[in-house]
């Protein structure tokens, strides 16, 4: 960076950086323009051929722009305006631009990833799921082949020798979770031939923010079989049988249970404990907490689906079924006895990575979404980059109307549904988002019953998304979809030309909200789906002082309440809402740094066991070390063992050791940081302490390695054909599987520590 940059960005605001170049070098674009299109498709490939280098002259981006703008438009029949060119410079500048739905990011995006491609990097491309991931690589295949540039990409269906394939690529698609499931699982391969992925050092994203902030508030977890043991049957059954208010309280912000000491009493004579707070009761107690959780606080068509007796977690940024996502802590098999389903395997966690770590592990990252400069300063914060703004290439023109308040959510609905009817009877378009399953199944049984058949999308027909969301812009339809960030569909006005200029006329597509979002980003996500690329539209929110972010139970004067209606007319409450929402991003915030913050060294710790486990894999040095530590067996076994059998033996034994160490660091790690924050009542740091007995922890494991692999290599069974694993106790497991683990389930390892000391107080008050 240089010092200009450097100096730029010290003094300049988050989301303020200057596109200014890109503007300019995409404008002087146009003046080639002419003379490409002359060109036949062999000579056009020249052009970008003669590009390959640092491109990074004027003469040379201009080009370039110039070569994709006339590639582009034959390909895939769409010519980049001025804004789509200034995006992907920035782009590959390593820069988060800030482009409004519908003006084509995604080609944007294509144009960036050629021209990091012709500064000869390998690049890949991450988008939230696997649909677009999919979808846009096989859309900007004729741009990549007519350039000679390979693209490949990935999905969860597709088996071994196809990702293999598809990472081989130039350019390489695929969802957030895929990329880091592969990582994972060539992390844990035992020949350098088994992995799919190539070295990789340039990446972009779509959908950055819910990519990068959605996405990373959660692991991905590679796991392997475990027996499943009881891990809630009995203990749901338990907490079935007690009662609301006698047995158990609920906080008001729906994160905490409690049981009171009458229910506490009555769950000891249920287990047949006398003390369940007594040593040794640790399990047991939390059981119950986990089961009471689950019977009380995750609700279905909520917090989750049933499909195919399987429990689904539905993500709460997009509202649609979250992919091999699973609660921790034995909350998963609580909610699968809570609905009498067969308890799935918990698994032994193999290995674990962040959102954040998998991206910072590319040398040049940019990105692209519709709401970036809301979430600047955590790109800036946790990935080191900056964030700029594109202007539309035809100005927003929708109106964003002031919110209606209500009092309760009977009265906020039953207004929704008035003014549904009413655009509806003029036949324009309406977009309901909502926030959960049950609330859009909720609106559009009141929409049918007033007459109107809505089109309903959530986590129970996500497959037919594209679809749905096609047709939401058409005369007359109403469609009721839970969250819009991160679909990555376009709506356009109309199924063609006319029935377009009809919707223009009759004001565009207006654009409802059932609440707002825990940030203002996701309301603007839903906003931004009115008024593409300079149409009409308009949106409003709907709120209730029952919706979460409103928890604090405004003071709400008569007098500024309709009587008839339950809407409140003061602008003081519309500040409050809005002040409420900023308290809960702030929050959000604080809970994504701390886990940030403990999550550094683990991953400092990660990456040098796999550099050691990589020089493992790829030399010998285990035979090496097992030579050194271990001659007499060595100059024992090499008389009878092919010495390049015995080398892959020693390399097996040892990687088998070494991953067996990094499980038992990761469950000692996750344990610790459980139960950090008693730390706390000593005048302890809690992050300080942790790192402190990680490090320990870690150097112990180091320093013990080589003689803990060296017992085992003694105890191995090796043979002329090699190491018999079930003989030596070294089988790996039978199965191996990939989730997102929610760790924020119970709310933070700090919530539940005062939760956990609030019971423990009780109970002694109790005692006494």
């Amino acid at each position: 960076m240089g010092l200009k940059a450097s100096l730029r960005r010290f003094i300049g605001k988050p989301g303020t950086a200057n596109l200014g170049r890109q503007q300019s070098l995409a404008a002087s674009a146009g003046e080639l323009e002419a003379e490409l299109e002359a060109l036949d498709d062999d000579a056009l490939r020249d052009r970008y051929d003669a590009l390959w280098g640092p491109m990074d002259t004027k003469a040379e981006l201009r080009e370039f722009c110039a070569v994709l703008r006339e590639a582009a438009r034959r390909t895939i029949g769409e010519r980049p305006f001025d804004v789509q060119l200034q995006g992907a410079l920035g782009i590959l500048d390593g820069t988060v631009v800030q482009m409004a739905t519908g003006e084509g990011k995604t080609l944007a995006g294509a144009i960036a990833a050629l021209g990091m491609t012709a500064r000869g990097r390998r690049v890949r491309v991450m988008s939230v799921n696997d649909y677009l991931a999919r979808r846009d690589a096989e859309w900007m295949a004729p741009l990549y082949r007519l350039l000679g540039v390979e693209v490949g990409w990935i999905t969860a269906g597709i088996d071994h020798d196809q990702r293999k394939a598809g990472y081989a690529a130039d350019i390489c698609y695929g969802s957030v979770s895929e990329i880091g499931f592969d990582l994972l699982r060539d992390r844990m391969r035992t020949s350098v031939d088994e992995r799919v992925q190539t070295d990789a050092d340039a990446l972009i994203i779509d959908e950055a923010d819910s990519v990068m902030i959605d996405e990373a508030k959660v692991p991905l977890v590679l796991a392997g079989s475990l027996p499943v043991g009881d891990d809630g049957g009995s203990m749901a059954e338990i907490v079935s049988q007690l009662t609301k208010t006698e047995d158990y309280q609920t906080s008001d912000d729906g994160l905490q249970v409690n049981l009171t000491d009458i229910g506490l009493t009555r769950v000891e004579k249920l287990l047949g404990v006398d003390n369940l707070y007594a040593e040794g009761n640790e399990l047991l107690l939390t059981k119950i907490n986990v089961a009471l959780y689950a019977e009380t606080l995750v609700q279905r068509d909520i917090d989750y689906i049933v499909t195919d007796g399987a429990v689904q977690l539905v993500d709460a940024n997009r509202g649609r079924v979250a992919q091999r996502q699973r609660w921790p802590d034995g909350l998963h098999a609580a909610v699968e006895a809570k609905e009498g389903l067969e308890v799935t395997d918990r698994g032994e966690i193999l290995d674990t990575i962040t959102v954040q770590a998998l991206i910072k592990k590319y040398d040049l990252v940019g990105g692209m979404t519709g709401t970036a400069t809301s979430a600047a300063e955590q790109f800036r914060g946790f990935y080191d980059l900056e964030t700029g703004e594109i202007a539309n290439n035809t100005p927003c023109i929708r109106t964003d109307d002031p919110d209606r308040i209500f009092v309760d959510d009977d009265s906020r609905d039953a207004a929704m549904v008035a003014l549904i009817k009413q655009v509806h009877d003029q036949q324009r378009p309406v977009l309901v988002g909502t926030h959960s399953v049950a609330g859009s199944e909720r609106i559009a049984a009141m929409l049918t019953e007033a007459g109107i058949e809505p089109a309903v999308l959530n986590a129970k027909n996500d497959t037919e998304e594209a679809e749905i969301i096609a047709r939401a812009g058409r005369i007359g339809a109403v469609t009721v979809s839970t969250q819009m960030a991160g679909r990555g569909v376009d709506i356009k006005l109309g199924a063609d030309a006319d029935e377009h200029d009809q919707v223009v006329e009759l004001g565009g597509l207006l654009v409802i909200g059932h609440g707002h979002y825990h940030t203002r980003r996701l309301d603007d996500q839903l906003r931004g789906r009115s008024g593409r690329q300079g149409d009409p539209g308009s949106s409003v929110i709907f709120v209730s002082l029952d919706d979460d972010p409103t928890t604090a139970a405004f003071q709400v004067r008569s007098t500024e309440v309709d009587e008839d209606t339950g809407e409140i007319s003061a602008a003081r409450v519309a500040d409050e809402v809005e002040h409420a929402q900023r308290i809960t991003e702030g929050a959000l915030l604080d809970t994504h740094r701390n886990s940030w913050n403990y999550s550094q060294q683990l991953e400092s710790q990660r990456n040098d066991v796999a550099g050691y486990r990589d020089r493992v894999l790829k030399d010998d040095l285990a035979a090496t070390e097992f030579a050194r530590l271990r001659a007499d067996r060595w100059k024992e076994l090499s008389e009878d063992v092919p010495v390049e059998v015995l080398n892959e033996a020693a390399r097996q034994v040892m990687l088998h050791e070494l991953d067996k160490v990094w499980s038992e660091h990761l469950a000692f790690a996750d344990e610790l940081r459980e139960g950090i924050h008693l730390r706390a009542l000593g005048r302890e740091t809690p992050l300080m302490a942790f790192h402190a007995a990680c490090d320990n922890a870690y150097r112990e494991l180091r320093d013990g390695l080589l003689d803990r692999a060296a017992a085992a290599f003694d105890d191995a069974v090796i043979t002329a054909d090699g190491l018999d694993e079930e003989a030596s106790g070294m089988e790996r497991p039978t199965s191996t599987w990939t989730y997102m683990v929610d760790d924020m389930a119970f709310g933070s390892p700090e919530d539940r520590f005062l939760q956990a000391l609030g019971g423990v107080i009780r109970h002694a008050v109790r005692a006494d």
